[in-house]
């Protein structure tokens, strides 16, 4: 599944099994509240099954599915969270915590292009979402 997400996309088989071997593997049930907003965030997190939203308040930012991630901006700063992520199915996230990733980064930097293209994207969309 990791090999999946779009940040880790370009790495290899073994990058990808060293990588998971550093993740928890965590499960919520449906309603439950993932992350909340305005909380000190201490991880990434990757949607293995099930469905979340990324809220404010009563408006849905995003709709996830496996596959999809959620907490990027956490290994680059110690920030609060920005938005709650909700589960609306019971789900089970890959949750991979700043000091684990950055400990993978510095043996395998190949990583770090991957999370940057896909932050960029990001970025790309909501600037477009704003100027509409």
């Amino acid at each position: 599944m990791l090999g999946r997400a779009p940040i880790f996309s370009a790495l290899t088989e073994k990058q990808l099994k060293s990588l998971a071997k550093s993740a928890k593997v965590v499960g919520y049930p449906a309603d439950a509240r993932v992350v909340k907003q305005g909380e000190a965030g201490i991880g990434f997190y990757l949607l293995l099954r099930g469905a979340a939203e990324v809220r404010q308040g009563t408006r849905v930012l995003a709709r996830l599915g496996p596959g999809q991630f959620f907490g990027e901006l956490t290994l680059f700063d110690e920030q609060p969270r920005s938005a709650d992520v909700v589960a609306v199915q019971a789900s089970e996230c890959a949750v991979l915590s700043r000091w684990e990733f950055w400990g993978f980064a510095k043996s395998e930097p190949d990583v770090l292009q991957g999370v940057l293209r896909e932050m960029a994207r990001r970025l790309r969309e909501t600037n477009r979402a704003l100027t509409e």
